[in-house]
Order: C-alpha cells, then structure tokens, then sequence
C-alpha cells in the first residue's frame, strides 16, 4: 500500500500566500503519516500563482531545475519525507513559457517533468468567457510514465483529460496511476468533471489523481473544486467538495491487478493509438 494525499485550494496571485498555505496542508496531512510508507502529494494547476492572468505567468517563469519555486518544492519534500507532484508552474521556453508538471522524491530531486499538451483556448459562458492558453503557454511535445514506490505514474494536466487518446498512450506505456493537476472551471467542471474522470479511469483501468482549484481567485475566475481520487472501477475513493482541504487514499494494487485480469481490456484492444510527435 502507498498514501496519495491531493491538496486543494484557492490559489491567489502572489505566491508568498499560497507558498503559507501549502505549507500548512502539507503539514497537516504529513502530521501522522507513517514514515517508512511512501506517501504522494499531489498540488494542482497554477499552483504558486493563479490571478495574474496568463501573461503574468511569463514574468515569472523560472529556468527549469532552479529558481524560488522548485528550490522551495525540493526542500519540502525532503522535509516533509514526500513525493511531491507541483500541478504546474510556468518554466522559460523561448518566447512562450511551458507550463510544466515536475515530480521531486522524497530527497527533493528533481526525477521528471512533463509540460501540458493540450492548451485551453475554448469560450465558455462564465465571467471569463474566452480562454487562450496557446498565446503565451507553449504546448509539450512528449508523455511521461515514471516508476515510482507509488507504481508507474502517468502525468497529464486539466484540459488533457478531454482527450481519451493521451490516456490510452499512457497505459500503452505502463500506467496505473495517472496524475491530472487541474484548474477546471466551476462550469465546465459541474458537467463533465466527474464523468470524464470515471470514464479514463475505467478505459484504461488506473487510478485517476484529480487535484482541482476551487473557489473565486483574484482575476475573478471560478474553478470547480472537488478534487477526488477514481480507482479502475470508476469508484471515487474520496473528494473534496469546494474548499481547502487535502484528501489521503491509500492506493492498492491488488485491486488493480484484479480488475485488469477479469476484464483484460488492453489485449482485447483492436486499436492502436499514435502520438503525432513520435
């Protein structure tokens, strides 16, 4: 068994306030953790700053593997004694910034990255109306599936979650467990949260690791909350329903196992799915 812990929150602007709130939940939800059990947590999208607007973004991306940020990450993790997944913070990439997924051991090393594919320009009828992540975020060009105590570990941020071919690849590659960091809309995430969630996790058999922001943040944006955790059933383990708060799953393997001996749907599949930047 292994502790998954997703953190959900109001992220605002500065990211001195959020950095005070991360520490806190970190803290609570590490206060009486075994520490010889491997334990991941899980932080949403934009978690350092979410507010500013995308431009802001850029002015504070950091060059990747050093900067206030991720120098800060690694040492809570080696702190607290946990993995940490950072949802994502903007690194520099060129005229465009990416907006990357970086996941630190227990020792505060940096052990992957993965930068969002799928860039949210949709119009939605809320008070933002139109989103345009393409302008200034720079999409990622590769899948990552990492072995970790937890298992293998697929990453995939928000708005990928709308596209099943980006799972399937992942549990070509080994997936049991995939991780979406997310910033869902409170509409968007009203309709189609719970059962796209339910529907990769029974596709592909894994455990889905859904932290989401909530609540109204300093731009005026509303995101959904209910960040949750889906085993390969499609049963919801756990959720937080729209405020701050951690949740802590233990996730079993057995179970997956099982559920993937008794309907093997991978060696029935009849498709074959291609990345378009292989």
């Amino acid at each position: 068994m292994a502790a998954i812990s997703l953190l959900q929150w109001t992220s605002r602007a500065e990211w001195a306030e959020n950095k005070r709130i991360l520490h806190e939940l970190l803290a609570s939800t590490t206060r009486s953790r075994d520490p010889e059990e491997p334990h991941l947590v899980v932080l949403p999208e934009m978690f350092a700053r979410f507010g500013a607007g995308e431009k802001a973004q850029g002015q504070f991306a950091e060059p990747a593997g050093s900067g206030e940020v991720q120098d800060w990450l690694a040492a809570a993790a080696e702190k607290f004694n946990v993995w940490i997944l950072a949802g994502t913070l903007p690194l520099q990439a060129g005229e465009r910034y990416a907006a990357a997924s970086i996941l630190f051991d227990a020792d505060g090393q940096h052990v992957a990255r993965y930068d969002k594919i799928h860039l949210f320009d949709a119009d939605v009828e809320d008070g933002t109306k139109s989103y345009r992540e393409s302008k200034f975020t720079r999409p990622g060009q590769s899948l990552q599936v990492v072995d970790t105590p937890f298992g293998k570990l697929g990453l995939a941020v928000c708005y990928d979650l709308r596209f099943p071919e980006q799972f399937r690849a992942l549990r070509s590659m080994g997936a049991e467990l995939i991780a979406l960091p997310s910033a869902f809309t409170e509409v968007t995430g009203r309709a189609h949260w719970l059962p796209l969630l339910q529907a990769r996790a029974i596709e592909n058999q894994v455990y889905m690791l859904a932290p989401n922001q909530c609540g109204q943040h300093d731009d005026g944006r509303h995101t959904w909350g209910h960040s949750m955790v889906v085993d390969p059933w499609g049963r919801v383990l756990g959720v937080i329903e729209n405020t701050v708060g951690t949740l802590t799953v233990r996730i079993d393997h057995n179970e997956l196992q099982a559920v993937r001996k008794r309907m093997p749907v991978q060696q029935h599949n009849q498709f074959e799915v291609r990345f378009i930047h292989d």
